[in-house]
């Protein structure tokens, strides 16, 4: 269901304990006014707060960093696999990189069993659009024809819009993506309305945030129907692969959840949401501290080996 629009959230009553235990130790080495500060800063501080809440891979999981189609990658693998997971990182376009991400993708090959490759796509303010999606497609097209697999394309925020986004102009190449996996993506809703405005002051994103993160990833005018740049955007979303979409209550990006499952219903894809309760934006890095994250990202692996394997339980 679409928030309500008006009254703003209550946090106390909505995210629990060990959330908020969560929220406090990334406030710690992430201020939230952090997205104010200078780019170098930003990322320093970005990748330390990541550093804080980095786990060992698991048993069996090895990675090589490499380059595909001219892209810096890093490819886990764990084993034999059929299918490749492209995977592309959160970070408001700005922040992140192979480091930041780097065990949560560990963790999906291990699950999955599957090839993850990462990619560490160019960064705004020095690089605009479309040059993250350059670099992502670029990513997918060379690892496609390299490994010839079948590919499931997944991403947090920056990188769930980067997913869909290759997805929206992959149709009708020879590309053969069974799946997407969205996890609190930004896909270009209206910043005016909705979750925008209900959780405009959430803890660990605001829309104030988003804002600064949009003007730093664009070279002049905001596009008008670019999917390669807001896949809410685009005119038609027949084609589109089966897709999972998982929000975050306590999110302004989740709207753009909710939107985008009604266009692909709309358009007769398969497609599956669930709207995490209590969560945050970047609950990912919360799995190992909090019951909720980590349920949540059991439903993401689930939706990763499930696409792979090219069943639909939901």
């Amino acid at each position: 269901m679409k928030k309500l629009e008006g009254a703003m959230a209550d946090y106390g009553k909505l995210i629990d304990a060990e959330t908020w235990g969560f929220i406090e130790k990334t406030n710690g080495h992430y201020p939230p006014e952090t997205a104010t500060y200078g780019i170098e800063d930003q990322r320093r501080i970005y990748d330390e707060m990541c550093a804080a809440f980095r786990v060992e891979y698991p048993i069996g999981v090895s990675a090589l960093d490499r380059n595909y189609g001219g892209v810096p990658c890093r490819h886990y693998t764990c084993g034999g696999s059929e299918v490749a997971v492209m995977y592309f990182h959160g970070g408001g376009f700005v922040v992140g990189g192979l480091n930041s991400h780097d065990d949560v993708c560990a963790e999906l090959c291990a699950a999955s069993g599957h090839h993850v490759v990462s990619v560490d796509y160019r960064l705004a303010p020095e690089h605009k659009h479309p040059a993250m999606f350059e670099d992502a497609m670029a990513a997918t097209c060379a690892v496609f024809a390299e490994m010839g697999l079948p590919l499931v394309l997944c991403g947090d925020s920056a990188g769930g819009n980067l997913a869909a986004c290759v997805s929206h102009m992959a149709r009708g190449s020879e590309l053969d993506v069974r799946g997407q996996v969205l996890i609190y993506p930004g896909l270009g809703g209206d910043y005016n309305k909705g979750s925008y405005m209900e959780y405009a002051d959430a803890p660990m994103l605001t829309r104030d945030d988003i804002v600064i993160y949009k003007h730093l990833r664009l070279a002049g005018k905001e596009p008008v129907g670019d999917p390669s740049y807001a896949p809410l955007h685009d005119a038609s979303f027949a084609g589109l692969p089966p897709t999972v979409i998982n929000t975050a209550e306590c999110d302004p990006l989740s709207d753009d959840g909710v939107d985008y499952e009604a266009a692909l219903k709309a358009a007769g894809v398969p497609v599956h949401r669930v709207d995490e309760a209590g969560l945050v934006h970047g609950h990912l890095r919360a799995r190992h501290m909090s019951a909720r994250a980590s349920a949540s990202f059991e439903r993401i692996k689930e939706a990763v080996t499930a696409l792979a394997a090219q069943r639909w339980p939901y």
